[in-house]
């Protein structure tokens, strides 16, 4: 089989199982528009991430709980219009599965129905055990999200590391299997410590996504915006920036606009 047949083979969650099993990594990205995700997908990710994270980088708010369940199912709906190959997680907002079981199925369904993803994302660990058994049992694939988790940044009135200490620590191991063993078929861990992951990655047969939680895990995961430098003022030590577009873009516009003023815009070969 040609690279070019197998890089265009679909992924699916027993794929990203297969990955785990050979050693192979993992690499994750999040995507919140149809023209984004079609050029992310090109490339070659494996599994794009409609995350929550829009709230902060498309809409502006400080924090993830403001966006809805209708926006993101119209952020997801755009993304999945764009992609052929990648498997596309939409994370359920907050409110939209917290505490009662039968509100997350309705939510999850409808996330699955309207924009023709492959799964959907939820954050925490016993306290939505209830919630991810009832998706479950309709056939929807969960992936979980351990750790820092944005949905309870009121809970813990900080985004600094977490499971730094031993109860905590313990607990997160206890969720992360309690996850695995409901049938999630892969986990999310966030600003945890590297040996921390390292350990729970190498226990749990589910693949176990990283970001900022080191390199002991099957996979990585980051925020589209922030990686590509459109996004300045977000600088955790986990943050990679492959590009500056921020000012890439600036300058563009800035060109543009020099252009329009002085007539240099259009030019007799840009008119009819």
């Amino acid at each position: 089989m040609s690279v070019a047949k197998e890089r265009a083979k679909k992924v699916t969650t027993h794929v990203l199982s297969e990955m785990k099993m050979r050693g192979e990594k993992i690499a994750m990205l999040t995507s919140y528009d149809y023209s984004l995700a079609k050029i992310v997908d090109q490339a070659g990710i494996d599994v794009i991430l409609v995350g929550d994270s829009a709230s902060n980088v498309m809409a502006g708010w400080e924090t993830t709980l403001p966006i809805t369940l209708n926006q993101m199912i119209y952020h997801g709906a755009s993304v999945v219009r764009g992609v052929d190959r990648s498997l596309v997680v939409v994370d359920m907002p907050f409110g939209t599965y917290q505490g009662n079981s039968k509100e997350a199925l309705t939510s999850a369904i409808r996330i699955m129905k309207e924009t023709a993803a492959d799964a959907v994302k939820l954050e925490g660990g016993s306290e939505v055990l209830e919630s991810v058994n009832r998706i479950l049992s309709a056939g929807i694939p969960v992936m979980g999200h351990l750790g820092l988790t944005p949905q309870s940044i009121h809970k813990f009135g900080t985004y600094t590391v977490r499971a730094k200490h031993e109860e905590e620590a313990k607990k997160l191991i206890e969720d992360a299997y309690l996850l695995e063993e409901a049938g999630c078929f892969g986990l999310v861990l966030e600003k945890i410590p590297a040996s921390l992951a390292g350990e729970v990655a190498k226990a749990l047969k589910i693949p176990v996504i990283g970001i900022g939680a080191g390199n002991q895990v099957d996979g990585q995961v980051l925020v589209l915006h922030d990686m590509l430098g459109i996004n300045q003022e977000f600088s955790p030590r986990f943050l990679r920036r492959y590009h500056n577009l921020f000012a890439e873009i600036k300058g563009a516009v800035g060109n543009y606009i020099e252009d329009v003023k002085s007539v240099e815009f259009p030019n007799e070969r840009e008119q009819y």
